[in-house]
């Protein structure tokens, strides 16, 4: 029987893989115009910092270690927590607009604002979401400037570095036409699925002698062919 069924289930969709094809392709152009004219173009420039252990002299200047400790280590990486809370901080983000001279508030550039770690590393990524690329990219420099100086101002060291500047990135980072249109199609695909299934359900007409056999439980002895009636008529119709 499952067999069967899954045959029967296979004839239906075949019957009605044109409407399914259709609806498909329809919703896959709706996602490639949906892409292309409904969805505001945003960039994203991101810079990258390491925690690097270094200590001050009696002068003041700044003289990297030759040697990094395990208690460097412990330190840097329990300060990447911190560090992440810190970058997007009033403090940080305040003093960014003021040495720009953007006209934002801090909430809304903190929205734009995420700060990842890779896993394992004392390694941070600061990213910055924005309408132009330009500014996306000065943004995130600018924090990462604003940022190293804080913390050597709080804790009186030196561990912050700029390992990569954030460069501008002229391609939208919140566009993607080729996903956009396979969601698109994929919801189509299940929306076309449902409709065969649930009007299949619905349709309680008799079209073959299985459906005969299902409904009253009664074998079907003998069928007569639709075009011999028709030729029946024919011929009496061409007698008289």
């Amino acid at each position: 029987m499952e067999e069967l069924d899954l045959k029967e289930l296979f004839n239906i969709f075949w019957s009605k893989k044109i409407p399914i094809i259709l609806l498909v392709l329809i919703f896959a152009v709706l996602g490639f115009i949906y892409t292309m004219t409904m969805v505001t173009p945003m960039y994203t420039a991101s810079t990258t910092l390491v925690l690097a252990t270094s200590n001050r002299d009696n002068q003041g200047t700044t003289n990297t270690t030759n040697s990094i400790t395990t208690s460097d280590i412990t330190l840097n990486s329990n300060l990447v927590s911190t560090y992440s809370v810190l970058v997007r901080s009033k403090d940080v983000l305040g003093q960014v607009i003021s040495n720009l001279g953007i006209d934002i508030s801090w909430e809304e550039l903190r929205n734009n604002v995420t700060v990842s770690s890779v896993e394992d590393t004392e390694v941070l990524e600061i990213s910055v979401t924005n309408l132009n690329p330009e500014y996306a990219a000065d943004i995130a420099n600018e924090i990462a400037k604003v940022f190293s100086d804080k913390v050597s101002e709080i804790y009186n060291i030196n561990n912050v570095h700029i390992v990569d500047e954030a460069e501008v990135d002229n391609v939208p980072s919140n566009i993607n036409h080729s996903k956009d249109v396979v969601i698109f199609a994929f919801i189509g695909a299940v929306i076309a699925v449902l409709y065969v299934l649930i009007a299949n359900m619905l349709d309680t007409t008799i079209k073959t002698a299985d459906d005969i056999e299902k409904q009253f439980k009664l074998p079907v002895l003998a069928s007569i062919p639709m075009h011999g009636t028709e030729m029946q008529k024919k011929k009496r119709g061409g007698k008289k």
